[in-house]
């Protein structure tokens, strides 16, 4: 039976987890910096919080989302994104009610959605996002903001361009709205299924349309920035003055929308420039979500997060030929000449071991050559030998690969200079 991995998924293996573990710990640290803490939510929820967070006139609800029925006849579904997950956790375990606010949370995980495979989008893919709930600051849209390019830049990244744009408050965008159905409705027909759909349901959508984007409409239709109101004119206003407080650079697009109902004024997104990259440019993309806790049974909390794909963040750096760090080397590769010197070997490998010194032996029972061989292949900074003269004299030879050098060096003191060799590598 040729059983293979299904279509949209991957074999990540350890050859590139190197490289994950690398990103993975880089962000992390970057959140400890920023002082947002880890959150796990399980990966799959009841499909009804992601038609009512998400919205059901968006094409992730409406095409993308694997759902099923549990044994109990209930609707579940892969958690196609992390925010309605992590708003869900701070709605039922009262986070709102925490003396320190905003509760500022952080998630790295799987995520599902059946969609056309692209290069860095499968159907499986691994997200970073992260929530800062309970303020409606715009210093901490700027925080938000901040913390995802700092990210990037941390990892090498320097062809990014970061895009904004304000939806505006539920007054702003009733008036909006209504602009746009009178833009599209006369011509509607010219649209795809889907846009004619989202007309009275959602037509702020029509605009993130892939379809239609060449329309000629679409170049002519009111922006919501001419919209807007005093109060979300004057936040935007702030968001952007932070922003350049940071010196961080940024363009306005009046046409960013996003592609989920709970946004409303800032959003944004980040994109490659550099050459090589692709045709789909954007590595993260986010915005403010007040009233998105509220929709989901818990107080008026505003909220802000963004999301960004792992697997889109690796190949942008291998689009600026980022090297990354050698983090599969082995301290200390353990040959034996003999049976004797093999229980020995053993011995001191799982010694060593404890002793936070990566250490390997042959189990293979091959002859000597073929075990220096395999310390080559694993990078090894030094190799223990040891054989029957050896054992007489209770030591080892103690062999430094990078240099040649060798001496023998006695049981008891070997921990010390295997410590010395391999931390001065």
């Amino acid at each position: 039976m040729d059983i293979k991995l299904p279509r949209g998924t991957q074999d990540i293996l350890p050859s590139d987890t190197a490289k994950w573990q690398v990103v993975e710990e880089l962000i992390r640290e970057q959140c400890r910096m920023y002082h947002y803490k880890e959150i796990r939510t399980p990966v799959f929820e009841h499909t009804e919080l992601f038609t009512r967070g998400v919205g059901d006139t968006t094409d992730i609800v409406q095409k993308e989302m694997y759902t099923f029925q549990d044994r109990g006849n209930r609707s579940l579904t892969l958690r196609p994104e992390g925010t309605a997950s992590v708003v869900r956790s701070f709605v039922e375990h009262k986070m709102f009610g925490y003396p320190d606010q905003p509760v500022k949370l952080y998630y790295m995980g799987p995520m599902f959605r059946y969609e056309r495979q692209q290069a860095g989008r499968y159907r499986q893919f691994v997200q970073f996002g992260m929530e800062a709930i309970g303020s409606s600051d715009p210093a901490i849209d700027a925080e938000v903001i901040s913390l995802a390019m700092s990210i990037y830049k941390r990892a090498g990244l320097k062809s990014l361009k970061l895009v904004i744009n304000s939806l505006g408050d539920t007054e702003s965008r009733i008036a909006h709205r209504e602009a746009l159905v009178n833009h599209f409705e006369p011509h509607i027909e010219e649209f795809c299924s889907d846009c004619q759909n989202r007309l009275q349901k959602n037509p702020l959508r029509i605009l993130d349309c892939k379809i239609d984007r060449n329309n000629p409409l679409m170049e002519t239709a009111p922006s919501l920035t001419d919209y807007l109101n005093e109060e979300s004119a004057a936040y935007f206003a702030k968001v952007k003055e932070y922003l350049t407080m940071l010196n961080i650079d940024f363009e306005v697009d009046p046409n960013l929308v996003r592609g989920l109902d709970y946004y409303n004024h800032t959003a944004f997104e980040i994109m490659s420039t550099a050459e090589g990259f692709g045709a789909i440019t954007t590595l993260a993309g986010g915005g403010r979500y007040n009233g998105l806790v509220a929709e989901l049974g818990g107080p008026d909390s505003p909220g802000i997060g963004y999301a960004m794909s792992i697997e889109r963040l690796l190949l942008a750096m291998e689009a600026e030929k980022i090297e990354f760090p050698d983090t599969t080397s082995l301290d200390v590769y353990l040959v034996a000449m003999g049976e004797k010197a093999k229980k020995k070997v053993t011995e001191l490998t799982f010694e060593l071991r404890k002793h936070k010194i990566s250490a390997d032996m042959d189990y293979l029972e091959r002859k000597v050559k073929a075990q220096m061989k395999s310390a080559d292949r694993l990078k090894a900074k030094a190799v223990i030998v040891i054989g029957e003269d050896e054992l007489e004299k209770q030591s080892v030879m103690l062999k430094d690969l990078s240099t040649g050098t060798q001496q023998l060096v006695p049981f008891t003191s070997l921990i010390d200079e295997v410590k010395k060799l391999t931390e001065a590598k």
